[in-house]
């Protein structure tokens, strides 16, 4: 389970909370980024989430339920690359764009991964295996939890996050013009997760290349990175 939540007002706040189970991360920080790294047992350490010193934010919830459509098949691309490629800056938010328009992507077996994608201009792309992209032009916000936006809540999965959504809305929909970090891990803190816990609560400043998270929902102890802008 995750929550993702693009907020563009006088400022782009990015806001992520990872939720995971069984799973064990690190936060590591660079000049060029702030990386939410998975232990994978074959591949060692993961870049699979965070932010960039070029003001790119990737999130990659779970969609619940599963749907077998984002099953590898033919020569698609993987998600899990694509995102690692955005957020190491090896591929731009436009080439991410152009091949989740033009080319198949897929996920891995069995699980349905979804990329919740943030630049610098505050635009926002969501992709969902096996069921499309959608691109939104500097939205005044945007939210993805673990349901499909084309199904909606369509499909019952006691961990879509429905009422994440619903609750992180209503708040986003009375913020004010000088919506801000505190603003933000408000809402991360009102959708937080105690049985699949959440273990890093991550706000991006954009503008400002400034990264802000808490592990453990512990709201009183945040840390901060500076990246270099580029």
């Amino acid at each position: 389970m995750c929550t993702s939540i693009v907020v563009n007002k006088i400022k782009t706040i990015v806001g992520w909370n990872l939720d995971i189970l069984d799973m064990t991360s690190r936060v590591r920080t660079a000049p060029d980024g702030v990386f939410i790294e998975i232990n994978d047992p074959k591949e060692g350490w993961l870049p699979l989430f965070g932010a960039n010193a070029r003001g790119d934010f990737v999130g990659m919830p779970t969609c619940w339920p599963f749907d077998e459509r984002s099953n590898p098949v033919g020569d698609g691309e993987n998600i899990i690359m694509l995102d690692i490629d955005l957020l190491m800056q090896k591929k731009s938010f436009q080439e991410i764009r152009d091949i989740a328009d033009k080319r198949p992507v897929h996920s891995i077996p069995g699980v349905t991964f979804m990329s919740a994608l943030s630049n610098a201009n505050g635009n926002v792309l969501h992709i969902i295996p096996g069921q499309g992209s959608l691109y939104y032009k500097k939205p005044e916000y945007k939210i993805l939890t673990n349901f499909s936006p084309f199904k909606q809540d369509s499909e019952k999965h006691p961990w879509m996050g429905w009422d994440r959504y619903q609750k992180a809305e209503t708040m986003l929909q009375d913020a004010l013009d000088d919506f801000g970090v505190n603003d933000c891990f408000k809402i991360l803190h009102a959708v937080s997760q105690t049985v699949c816990p959440t273990v890093v609560s991550m706000v991006f400043d954009v503008q400002e290349r400034t990264v802000y998270w808490c592990e453990n929902r512990e709201w009183n102890s945040i840390k901060t990175a500076k990246l270099n802008k580029m």
